[in-house]
């Protein structure tokens, strides 16, 4: 551990495979909300703990920047604007409802004063779209770099449009007699390919579906490369797994190289009560007021503590606590507890930590050799972790190692009086402080040498 260091726990099991992480990926239609914040935390733990055990990895955010969605933004903003312009509208039910539409419609206003209600209806709820999409966009970043989280990649789905992507892909599937015709529509024969029937690609009306788009993206990730591409979703998009393996099958790859971490919901509570939401309806916690509220370290870390096909409470006056009760503190604590140990020895002038055959021999005690033993499982936990690409592998082993520490730390004096026996049980307190801090870094949470 401590010639290895910081690549303590890291293997080539990957081999330098090409392996791609998307998650997030949130329509640029309102601010994140916690249940994204649960999926970046995932992704980006997955993400690091792959590179780490020799994956050549690339973190991706696909933005949602076409289609449907993007058109009901850019006509709930129209609309809070012609309010403000002092027009009587009427306002739709499925039109997005939070107060950040009347923020974006100020703003338009301020900017462009009653210009847009001159043209056409149509260009200037486009015009909407665009502006507050942008500018939603932009605070996306802004929270996922709070949150710790960058990507190599920020993916356009309007550049599949842009590009003619989309109908070149959908061209090559007619001639192939993969997409055909029916009732004015074009239609995917995702039935042969394992899916339970066939699905939409183009619509009667000529306006192409989500999947016509996702067909070309992924076809798109393919032919970048990729060896494995692993999309980190919402649970409610379960259902949408079989096209998409469909999809990847009839472009020509194997249905395996695709795979989807389905991430479950996050109940939040608020002294023990379930704080509502809803994104349409504007009513939810933004993951930037969580951040705020807890801060990032203990919101990464407790999104993490349960596998993430679980359902999981997070309990915001838990993760304040400065207590065991809260997970990160439990842990953190650990690297802080010896840092200071640290400190006290130095300024006693006993703090002699150069490695001693003799002195590590002197680990005798039961809790020291349970410490020992528990240091050493952590690289077959990373490997497991990156194998099944499950992250809350590496925080239950953080806790458990934290709950080692204690137990031994209650029962046995680190800076002991006989110097072989100090110097032994400093280098076994550093290993254990090595090994939080590697595991840490690769969740995204910090090592604080004080608390």
């Amino acid at each position: 551990i401590h010639e290895a260091d910081t690549a303590y726990g890291a293997t080539d099991i990957g081999k330098g495979q090409k392996f791609q992480v998307e998650y997030v990926s949130s329509n640029p239609t309102g601010p994140l909300h916690v249940g994204h914040g649960r999926g970046a935390a995932v992704g980006d733990a997955v993400a690091n703990i792959l590179s780490f055990c020799g994956y050549d990895v690339q973190k991706e955010y696909y933005i949602n920047d076409s289609g449907r969605q993007i058109r009901t933004l850019g006509l709930s903003v129209f609309l809070r604007y012609q309010e403000l312009c002092g027009q009587k509208v009427k306002f739709p039910d499925e039109c997005y409802q939070g107060d950040y539409i009347r923020e974006l419609a100020a703003d338009i206003k301020t900017r462009r004063g009653d210009a847009l209600l001159k043209g056409a209806e149509q260009d200037a709820i486009m015009e909407c779209a665009r502006f507050a999409a942008g500018k939603i966009l932009a605070g996306i970043r802004d929270d996922l770099k709070l949150f710790g989280v960058e990507f190599d990649c920020w993916f356009s789905e309007q550049s599949l449009y842009d590009s003619g992507r989309v109908d070149e892909i959908l061209d090559n599937f007619r001639k192939q007699q993969i997409v055909y015709e029916k009732e004015g529509a074009l239609w995917f024969k995702t039935s042969e390919f394992g899916d339970e029937k066939d699905r939409v690609v183009v619509k009667a009306n000529g306006e192409t579906t989500y999947f016509a788009s996702d067909i070309a993206y992924h076809q798109d990730k393919n032919e970048r490369g990729f060896e494995w591409v692993v999309d980190v979703w919402g649970a409610d998009h379960h259902g949408y797994i079989p096209r998409m393996k469909a999809a990847v099958e009839a472009s020509g790859h194997r249905r395996d190289q695709f795979e989807v971490i389905l991430v479950q919901l996050v109940n939040l509570l608020r002294a023990g009560q379930p704080v509502a939401m809803s994104t349409r309806a504007g009513k939810f916690e933004t993951l930037r007021e969580v951040i705020n509220e807890v801060g990032r370290d203990a919101a990464r870390f407790i999104f993490l503590t349960r596998h993430y096909e679980s359902a999981l409470d997070f309990d915001l006056d838990v993760a304040r606590q400065k207590t065991n009760d809260n997970p990160v503190y439990y842990v953190q604590y650990v690297h802080a507890r010896i840092s200071s140990i640290v400190r006290k020895g130095n300024e006693r002038g006993a703090c002699e930590v150069s490695w001693d055959d003799k002195a590590v021999a002197r680990l005798e005690a039961p809790e020291e050799i349970d410490l020992i033993k528990t240091l050493a499982r952590y690289p077959d936990t990373l490997a497991g972790s990156a194998k099944n690409m499950e992250p809350h592998r590496v925080t239950y082993y953080l806790m458990e190692l934290a709950s080692a520490f204690h137990t031994y730390y209650n029962k046995h004096r680190v800076l002991a009086d006989d110097p072989l026996l100090r110097c032994g049980r400093l280098n076994l307190v550093l290993a254990v402080q090595k090994v939080i801090r590697n595991g840490l870094t690769l969740l995204g949470v910090s090592a604080p040498d004080r608390m």
